[in-house]
């Protein structure tokens, strides 16, 4: 655990039901003239969803906008140079992403492109921005990947099926913005796969190396409200309660992971979300019991806590037997909503893993993993979550 740390997050965060009709009096607070919307055609085309919402909180301050409806599930650069062109079409000053980790990704990327240069891909790494982004604000629709607070821009590279990630405090959104009401209608499978990446988050950002006593706090609460809440959030989609505490849980891990960092769980599935084009959330949550199994020995006190943070009795346990207890917990929640058992399911090559396992020990997100492996452990945990 860090004694010396920074801690960043938006300037301002908007939570709760009915918070998305303050984005344009903030947007006019911030002087944006122009607005470029980042989102996916599926939730423009929705009667009275976010992004109609959005227009009309927009029109009501008098502020323009245009709207990208081209962000893919793993945004892709030809979609961070096909935003970036429109916006110097339109001559757009400034960016709303509406949508889930995708959409807020993608904006980020069309932000990096149009002020730090057009190969995106040349700066990938960690603190690799040396110009603003131009303004931008995120609308959340999804309780998961919390990109809406965060410094990671997470994009894949379509030619080489490679995700890469730019991290930069220069990445993180000016203002946020999670209502609850936007999130009744996400469809089941998508709800479960984001929750269990906001659990995912929890989890590797509490036995990070570079947790700190906040981002503990975040990361423990998350835990305890994803265990009391993403079942019912999977099997009632409007069901309030749930939806607004998983928000509140996506946030809190949100800010956790974007100040302790995450591990190989991460690393390794952006390799699988890269390689076969698959949902994030499924990626972790698939990969999650194989790689924090691997990982107790370098932590059996955290991995203990974790089953009691997911309502786990852990009475009368050795420490390791506890701690196995936290495995079999995140297991059974993952078994519960749906996920697949194993990385098999999602169409993995085993004649891929040593590439994915080079490229995972590259990732951002893997040096502040608690357990140090090789290219041929990073192997054989892919090969034991494809055996699953």
């Amino acid at each position: 655990m860090k004694t010396n740390f920074d801690f960043m997050m938006p300037s301002v965060n908007f939570f709760g039901p009915g918070v998305i009709e303050k984005i344009g009096q903030r947007a006019k607070m911030l002087n944006m003239q122009k607005v470029l919307i980042v989102t996916d055609s599926f939730l423009k085309q929705m009667e009275n969803g976010p992004v109609k919402q959005t227009e009309a909180s927009l029109r009501a301050a008098g502020v323009s906008y245009a709207i990208f409806d081209q962000v893919e599930p793993n945004p892709k650069i030809r979609n961070v140079k096909a935003g970036a062109a429109l916006y110097k079409a339109e001559n757009c000053d400034s960016i709303i992403t509406v949508g889930g980790g995708s959409a807020h990704d993608c904006g980020k990327g069309i932000g990096i492109v149009l002020t730090n240069g057009e190969d995106v891909t040349k700066l990938a790494g960690i603190e690799t921005l040396d110009k603003p982004l131009p303004p931008l604000m995120a609308v959340n629709t999804t309780a998961g990947t919390a990109s809406e607070i965060t410094r990671h821009a997470v994009l894949t590279n379509e030619e080489t099926h490679l995700k890469f990630v730019v991290v930069s405090w220069r990445n993180v959104p000016l203002v946020s913005f999670n209502d609850p009401l936007l999130m009744l209608d996400v469809p089941t499978k998508l709800t479960a796969a984001t929750g269990m990446d906001a659990l995912c988050h929890c989890v590797e950002s509490y036995v990070s190396e570079n947790s700190n006593p906040i981002t503990d706090a975040q990361a423990i609460q998350g835990m305890k409200l994803i265990g009391q809440y993403l079942r019912r959030a999977v099997a009632n989609g409007h069901d309030l309660e749930a939806r607004t505490n998983m928000a509140y849980a996506s946030l809190l891990a949100g800010m956790a992971f974007n100040n302790a960092d995450l591990g190989y769980v991460h690393a390794m599935a952006h390799q699988l979300g890269g390689q076969y084009d698959a949902p994030h959330g499924v990626c972790c949550a698939v990969l999650m019991p194989t790689v924090e199994r691997w990982n107790m020995i370098a932590s059996p006190e955290r991995f203990a806590d974790i089953a009691v943070f997911l309502g786990e009795n852990v009475n009368g346990l050795s420490k390791m037997a506890a701690a196995e207890r936290g495995i079999a917990a995140l297991e059974r929640i993952s078994a519960d909503v749906g996920i697949p058992a194993n990385i098999k399911s999602i169409g993995a090559n085993p004649a891929d893993f040593k590439v994915m396992a080079e490229n995972a020990l590259k990732d951002g997100n893997a040096f502040s993993n608690p357990r140090k492996g090789s290219k041929a452990d990073i192997i054989s945990l892919f090969e034991a979550a494809y055996n699953a």
